[in-house]
């Protein structure tokens, strides 16, 4: 199920409900998490919330390029590009990503592709040009951020251009395009946002309350009116 009822599907096939591929190897989907989101923090407060995503991440082994608070169909989302190790050792493989919490549940939007058999061509590169001393950089998000899958000048998008089919490359512009073309199911926008620190009546420390079974009842059934 999904709070999505259109975007732009253009060079993507569906291969079962909610995902598609490319020609390329992309795989796009869309799910619904009928559960409080555990975003560690309000989207209104970028930096909170960037700098736990990204310690998260990393705590995780994998390592967190880009978080970004912005909109999707009018409402607060949070953008993330994260790398990950591919299962079986041998290169890594991109996630990006839009969060878009309400309240009591979410949606995701989801883009990911993996490096194939030639892997390292991108980072060795751009090595080779800054040089080892300007390659491997603290966190933006923060200097205590460590773990996980190192961060460093390659995977900056000024380099997206010299490397269009690294999948890199290839999944922050697929999400790029397909954002703006996102419809929201007006259930969905209609529940009420997430505010994880704001208790009823305004006090801070708790989470707000999820909304009631009723309420998000047409959703469940996969009602599209």
């Amino acid at each position: 199920m999904t709070a999505i009822t259109a975007m732009d599907l253009t060079g993507f096939t569906e291969r079962e409900a909610g995902v598609w591929t490319d020609e390329r190897g992309l795989v796009l989907s869309v799910h619904f998490f009928d559960l409080v989101p555990d975003l560690p923090a309000p989207l209104d407060r970028p930096e909170l919330l960037r700098h736990a995503l990204a310690r998260s991440v990393a705590a995780a082994g994998a390592g967190l390029i880009e978080a970004e608070c912005g909109k999707v169909g009018a409402l607060p989302a949070v953008r993330q590009l994260v790398k990950v190790r591919r299962p079986d050792g041998h290169g890594q493989v991109f996630i990006g990503s839009w969060t878009i919490p309400r309240a009591g549940c979410s949606t995701v939007v989801k883009v990911q592709a993996g490096e194939g058999a030639m892997t390292g061509l991108r980072e060795a590169v751009v090595l080779d040009r800054v040089g080892p001393e300007r390659y491997f950089t603290p966190h933006p998000y923060g200097p205590d951020i460590t773990g996980g899958l190192p961060h460093h000048v390659a995977d900056a998008e000024e380099w997206d251009a010299r490397f269009p089919d690294h999948p890199l490359t290839q999944v922050r512009a697929t999400l790029a395009r397909i954002t703006p073309t996102v419809v929201l199911h007006n259930g969905f926008t209609s529940l009420p946002p997430f505010a994880p620190d704001t208790a009823p009546g305004g006090a801070p420390g708790a989470a707000a309350p999820a909304e009631p079974p009723a309420r998000r009842r047409w959703f469940r059934r996969g009602r599209s009116d």
